[in-house]
């Protein structure tokens, strides 16, 4: 059984899943594009603002289950352009504690709403 965690502070779902949900000792987060949570504006001006805003949402849902990104233990990043990689992976070591989790780039053919970047991740609880 699983239990649904969500934050207002963090960018609604833009489809049918939900923000979180917990299972035993972990907590999945779905991906996180780097909505605006107040205006709902696509953050798009550079892949470190992109990266920031995402983490922030993860870190946003995360708070509402009672945990911190210091929870992490597995982070996946998807991103559409190659080129954007260095930059991600330099707002991610400004915000990710260390030590970091393990950590995955995949890079795809689009994402929702056009995003530039999506990142999930899974939490637990007493990490």
């Amino acid at each position: 059984m699983s239990d649904r965690i969500s934050s207002s502070d963090a960018a609604a779902p833009v489809a049918a899943y939900s923000q979180a949900v917990t299972a035993g000792d972990l907590v999945f987060v779905s991906g996180q594009i780097p909505l605006n949570p107040e205006s709902g504006e696509l953050i798009a001006a550079s892949i470190e603002a992109a990266t920031r805003q995402s983490l922030h949402n993860v870190e946003h849902i995360l708070h509402a289950a009672k945990l911190s990104l210091d929870h992490v233990v597995k982070a996946s990043v998807f991103l559409i352009n190659t080129e954007d990689y260095a930059g991600m992976d330099s707002t991610y070591r400004e915000i990710m504690p260390e030590p970091f989790p393990a950590r995955e780039a995949v890079f795809v053919a689009g994402l929702p709403k056009g995003a530039r970047v999506e990142i999930s991740v899974i939490a637990h609880q007493n990490r």
